[in-house]
């Protein structure tokens, strides 16, 4: 079978636009997708070369394919399951940049150039002061990108208009401010001088983003049979959801260099991506949050059981739309169609959603993803919001256990065990609580303010109410309990 390759793509010569500081899975199925309907369309024309960041590994099979490969997106299209291929062809090199560090750093040089995307972790945007900018290349990405960015900057003589867009997709909140002070305080350490300072803060742009969208990766399982479909070989076929939804915040406009919402693709410019921040977290990541544990408890294992589960299903829809949907503050309809496409891709039978992986760390993420919902409701309403508060008592039942073993609470579903993994502390309190009556153990978890930040007892009738969530849980099994409340 051959492989994939230049030829077999018809894949059209552009200019070098954008470098890309990481070539996995998730860059490649997003970013670089965009990129290539958007070249298709004629709205950009630009091509990518990929830059391996670190130093293990290597670019053997992006070489064996001229760079070319599959983007196979599975899930609910227009109600139907389906799945949409695509060869993606705005890939032109991938380049080490600790095995071939001249021709990485000669990237710098080009004319064309004008974006730089990263995705090197979260804790790849971080300030090291031992890095060095004698190094060939420096050890971290902030090191690497400050060397990339002051060749520029020698090889035009700081011409203003030669500055470059950065477009961080790392995990953090404000990743591009993040980056961009990195890169400032290592032109300080470095002693790298007040012009090139100037133009790195006048004549580049630091983006600030928000990404989302399921990338489930190689398809190694059953990858001989996607090979087959497909009628070729391809060892960088990557896989992922349809949905997705970038949101760049810029503090200069970029739209009009980066149109790719001219091209129909799901990407938001604005001023302030907060709002949307917060809508992913407390609809899409405060639903997950609130459901999966009672819906473990129930006898489910995935997500997509949940959703073909009428009782948790039923919980899930009146958590988001009854309760969180009316404590945020975009346009109400736009809140609600962000929530039917959340709906969507939880029932997507593609992927393989783990309840008990998401159960990880649930009491910081219960305080993250819903404790703002709770409480900006109770602050709107003046009263409680009976799904969210069951969900706490969802969360307690959960975390019932008085083992911990290989660092993990071991807790009982059906007489069976089950790990429940958060920080030790966090375990330690559940062993050390969850014998007493409800009463008490909910006026103690509630009480605890490392867990919370403040003492949730204040939050009137909130003790009693989990309290008499967990009491009927106990008494007459998860199951019973999800049906009263819903």
């Amino acid at each position: 079978m051959e492989v994939l390759n230049r030829t077999m793509t018809g894949k059209k010569e552009r200019p070098i636009k954008v470098v890309q500081f990481g070539e996995g899975n998730f860059l490649r199925a997003f970013v670089d997708y965009m990129i290539d309907i958007a070249n298709e369309q004629g709205k950009f024309d630009g091509d990518i070369v990929l830059i391996k960041p670190i130093e293990f590994g290597n670019l053997d099979n992006f070489h064996a394919q001229d760079c070319q490969y599959t983007v196979s997106l599975r899930g609910i299209v227009d109600g139907e399951p389906k799945v949409l291929n695509r060869q993606v062809t705005s890939v032109v090199d991938a380049v080490d940049t600790y095995h071939d560090y001249e021709k990485y750093m000669g990237l710098a040089e080009l004319d064309s150039l004008r974006f730089v995307v990263s995705n090197t972790t979260e804790a790849g945007i971080v300030f090291d002061d031992t890095d060095r900018f004698d190094a060939k290349p420096p050890k971290t990405f902030p090191g690497k990108l400050t060397k990339f960015l002051h060749h520029r900057f020698e090889t035009f003589d700081g011409d203003r208009a030669k500055g470059l867009v950065m477009l961080p997709v790392e995990l953090i909140d404000d990743n591009g401010i993040m980056l961009k002070k990195c890169v400032m305080q290592l032109i300080d350490l470095w002693g790298l001088g007040d012009a090139f300072k100037a133009w790195v803060d006048e004549a580049c742009i630091f983006t600030s983003t928000l990404v989302d969208r399921i990338v489930t990766g190689y398809p190694r399982e059953n990858i001989e049979e996607e090979w087959e479909k497909l009628g070729y070989e391809d060892r960088l076929m990557v896989t992922g959801e349809p949905f997705a939804l970038w949101v760049i915040e810029s503090a200069k406009d970029i739209s009009g260099e980066f149109p790719l919402p001219d091209a129909g693709l799901p990407v938001i410019f604005t001023d302030d991506q907060k709002p949307y921040k917060q809508r992913k977290v407390r609809i899409l990541n405060g639903a997950h949050t609130s459901f999966v544990l009672a819906s473990y408890l129930c006898g489910n294992d995935l997500v997509k059981e949940s959703m073909d589960d009428p009782d948790i299903k039923n919980f899930m829809v009146k958590t988001i739309f009854d309760e969180v949907i009316p404590t945020l503050t975009l346009p109400e309809q736009e809140l609600k169609d962000f929530a039917e496409a959340v709906i969507t891709r939880f029932n997507n039978p593609y992927v393989k959603h783990a309840l008990l992986s998401i159960s990880l760390n649930s009491v910081s993420k219960w305080r993250a993803r819903c404790m703002p919902s709770l409480l900006q409701y109770v602050e709107k309403f003046g009263k409680l919001p009976a799904h969210l508060t069951f969900s706490l008592a969802a969360l307690m039942a959960f975390y019932q256990g008085t083992e911990i073993r290989d660092k993990a609470l071991i807790g009982h579903r059906d007489g069976e065990e089950y790990n429940i993994l958060d920080d030790m502390a966090v375990l330690e309190f559940f062993r050390d609580n969850c014998g007493k009556d409800a009463q008490a153990f909910v006026k103690a978890f509630l009480g605890n303010e490392s867990f919370f930040g403040q003492d949730l007892n204040q939050v009137s009738g909130l003790t009693d109410a989990v309290a008499g969530y967990l009491d009927d849980i106990r008494k007459n099994g998860m199951r019973a309990a999800v049906c009263r409340i819903s």
